[in-house]
């Protein structure tokens, strides 16, 4: 009622050429990536306080906005000038002043912009700091919004020391033993240890150095079925798992191996497929499974046929609770980062390509045949290649796949996606 949608909606989409949805499981835009002078940043857009009724609308408030909190660096508090200050606004900016996080207050629907008005003085009794007067519908004022934004977010990290630190961040559902996982590494053979505070407060980095390397391993909160909990709360996990996947450099996929694969797992994997992180397929309480000599190889095809995305992901089978493989983590961890930062000489890749066509030709439209005029790697995490063509139209998807399973295969990735960027260049 706000026009917080409307606010939203303005932000991400007034420059289209750097504003795109995420993928992922929530269809309604939530969430979105952003930029303002040159700085990324993600954009929330909160469900909304509108109670049913009196007797909840405390707890509603409390619950929601708590967790909008949580995920922030800085907090848009949109309010109605027109309505002028309400009930609601006081319990929320209670809320946000201790919270000791940036707020910027904006009054939207305003129709004065740029002159008097004197219905938004009424609006520093909530005790925030000075109101901004926008217009959503109009566009007026959100740019002086964005700049107040802008000045609150933390400053950009650019340390080089930390480039041999590899993140990873362990994503799946409640119960399946991330946190046990977690205590497990530094419980044992422990060389450096300490925690960090994460970017959310239900996520801990802890900080982790062995013989293998060093390490920030990031716990987050599990996603749970939707018939176990409300909505509005989904989101916000899943939200938190996504900022963890985006921080991190190897993504461990973690399954209960009694439950095998269920539509929460193929969920959060997707968000880090999608996301281009390196993947490891851990299959927790392996322990518990009675086995003979094909459990293992059918639990495996079964993964992947679930996963069919996810085949170059390797899967270890661990106990969290016994130590059971664990310690071979950190070497599958170390070489699905290589993999996902791999950068390949341009010859040595045109050669490799030549040999595929030379195994197999490029597929005919109309007596045409397609023609890979050559190949160029434009960037890694995960690896992006540019394949120039001669016609976009007949370098169809099964040849495309052909072509990368062959780059795997050739220079041992596995663990990352591997991104094509196809382009048109006429043989001259």
């Amino acid at each position: 009622m706000y026009g917080k949608s409307t606010f939203f909606n303005y932000i991400i989409g007034e420059k289209r050429s750097i504003v795109e949805d995420k993928p992922g499981v929530t269809r309604d835009r939530i969430y979105a990536d952003a930029n303002w002078r040159g700085r990324d940043f993600t954009i929330v857009d909160t469900a909304g306080i509108e109670p049913k009724s009196d007797d909840i609308i405390i707890s509603s408030m409390r619950e929601q906005v708590g967790i909008a909190i949580d995920i922030s660096d800085v907090i848009v508090f949109l309010t109605d000038i027109k309505q002028g200050v309400t009930e609601v606004d006081k319990e929320i900016s209670l809320l946000l002043r201790k919270s000791k996080k940036p707020v910027v207050l904006v009054c939207n629907k305003s129709d004065t912009f740029g002159k008097e008005n004197n219905d938004i003085y009424e609006f520093y009794n909530l005790g925030i700091g000075d109101p901004f007067a926008v217009s959503s519908v109009n566009a007026s004022g959100i740019g002086d919004v964005l700049d107040e934004i802008y000045k609150h977010f933390p400053e950009q990290e650019d340390n080089e020391e930390d480039s041999e630190i590899i993140k990873v961040a362990l994503i799946g559902k409640p119960n399946v033993g991330k946190s046990s996982l977690v205590n497990k590494i530094l419980g044992t053979n422990r060389v450096i240890v300490s925690n960090i505070a994460g970017t959310t407060r239900d996520a801990i980095d802890s900080y982790y150095e062995n013989e293998n390397g060093k390490y920030i391993f990031i716990d987050t909160a599990g996603l749970r079925k939707k018939n176990k909990i409300k909505d509005d709360i989904e989101r916000y996990s899943i939200i938190r798992t996504m900022f963890a996947i985006e921080r991190a450099d190897v993504c461990l996929i973690m399954i209960d191996a009694n439950e095998g694969v269920t539509e929460q797992d193929a969920k959060v994997a997707g968000e880090a497929h999608e996301a281009g992180k390196g993947i490891v397929i851990v299959v927790n309480k392996w322990d518990e499974i009675e086995k003979d000599n094909h459990t293992l190889e059918e639990f495996k095809k079964d993964i992947y046929q679930k996963l069919a995305y996810l085949t170059y992901a390797p899967i270890i089978f661990i106990s969290a609770k016994t130590g059971q493989r664990v310690n071979k983590l950190f070497e599958m961890i170390n070489e699905v980062n290589r993999c996902n930062s791999m950068r390949v000489s341009t010859g040595m890749l045109n050669q490799v390509i030549n040999e595929a066509i030379a195994i197999t030709q490029p597929p005919t439209d109309k007596g045409r045949r397609l023609k890979i005029l050559y190949v160029t790697q434009a960037s890694t995490k995960p690896p992006t290649f540019v394949i120039f063509v001669n016609n976009k139209d007949i370098f169809h998807f099964s040849y495309e796949r052909y072509l990368v399973n062959h780059i795997r295969k050739e220079f041992g990735i596995q663990g990352t996606p591997i991104r094509v960027i196809v382009r048109e260049k006429y043989d001259e």
